[in-house]
């Protein structure tokens, strides 16, 4: 269930910060708001997958995820370029976290 929790907080930090872009610096009321309720969200959900999951592996599962949805999100709805060098930096971010959850199950 834990892991269900860190889903969304995933989602929802992904979905907040989509409206820090679409929100154009705070200019438009809606993305604004939607900010901070979707970050609450996603805190109250990553605080309560930390009840069982350690934080250094539930974090980087959330950076990790998060940095590379948003660079797909950046690419795909905003227009940003994707060079292969990006690319391959954010295969090492998979494999850094990938990594990090394999060695919590050498405890």
């Amino acid at each position: 269930m834990s892991y269900i929790y860190l889903a969304f907080a995933i989602i929802f930090e992904i979905c907040g910060t989509t409206c820090m872009k679409i929100s154009e610096g705070l200019t438009k009321p809606l993305p604004s708001i939607l900010i901070f309720v979707f970050y609450g969200i996603s805190f109250i959900s990553f605080t309560i997958a930390l009840k069982k999951i350690d934080v250094s592996i539930a974090y980087a599962i959330w950076a990790g995820i998060g940095v590379a949805m948003i660079s797909l999100i950046g690419h795909f709805g905003f227009g940003e370029p994707m060079p292969p060098v990006r690319i391959g930096f954010l295969a090492l971010i998979a494999i850094g976290v990938i990594g990090l959850h394999l060695s919590s199950n050498l405890n």
